[in-house]
């Protein structure tokens, strides 16, 4: 399992183009409901069919109305690499992880100190999964770099606040300089539209994660396809 997330994002890049990640969540704090009757595990179907080769499910389930049972659904449906989006705090969420099937985890910086990511990114690696570092301010992209991560994720927006802002791929463009060398730079939330993709890729993002702008679109395929811009070789 270990690797087949990176991988399919580099795979994305040696086409030449962005790897977009769809997200599959079923509520936005800022938006609402997004499913809007949609059977969620067929949408991930459905996205795999437009083209995405690695996935990212919401499992927190108070505030996104994700679950544990979604993700192991939606790999069980795909058999694409899925990333696990969630408040990981701890050990045991991270065995829950591995035996839902996903293939990364999530690693918020923001909520966590130093040390305890550090904890959980060497439990990640030991137990098979990819650690997703996400970082939203140079303080932390430090700590990426300090543990040299090789996925690192900017989210554009204040995941403490549950991503009520208007972030957009600035946040992105501000920190891509200090991304671990070699590192995959995945850019998170806020991309709405191919020409925010397009900034994204410009300052060295290898993927672009998104979630709203695909569930709200009048159509999700086009969506999806417009956002795989072209990336310049490294």
């Amino acid at each position: 399992m270990s690797g087949q997330f990176s991988a399919a994002i580099r795979a994305e890049n040696e086409r030449g183009v962005v790897a977009v990640i769809p997200d599959i969540k079923c509520v936005s704090p800022k938006a609402g409901d997004l499913l809007k009757g949609r059977d969620p595990v067929e949408t991930a179907e459905y996205l795999v069919t437009c083209g995405a080769s690695a996935l990212s499910v919401v499992t927190e389930r108070e505030r996104f109305g994700g679950s544990p049972e979604l993700l192991r659904a939606v790999v069980k449906a795909t058999g694409a690499p899925v990333l696990r989006k969630d408040f990981i705090t701890n050990a045991d969420m991270l065995k829950e992880t591995l035996e839902l099937g996903a293939a990364a985890v999530l690693l918020i910086c923001a909520v966590m100190d130093e040390e305890t990511l550090g904890a959980l990114f060497e439990k990640s690696l030991e137990l098979g999964l990819e650690p997703f570092v996400e970082v939203c301010a140079a303080r932390e992209m430090q700590w990426a770099n300090r543990l040299n991560a090789r996925l690192v994720g900017v989210n554009n927006r204040n995941i403490a606040t549950l991503e009520m802002d208007d972030g957009d791929p600035s946040r992105t463009a501000s920190l891509a300089d200090g991304v671990p060398e070699g590192a995959i730079l995945v850019s998170e939330s806020g991309i709405l539209s191919p020409e925010d993709a397009r900034m994204a890729a410009a300052h060295g993002a290898n993927a672009v994660l998104v979630g709203t702008a695909l569930w709200q679109a009048g159509d999700m395929g086009e969506m999806y396809r417009s956002l795989r811009v072209r990336r310049a070789a490294p």
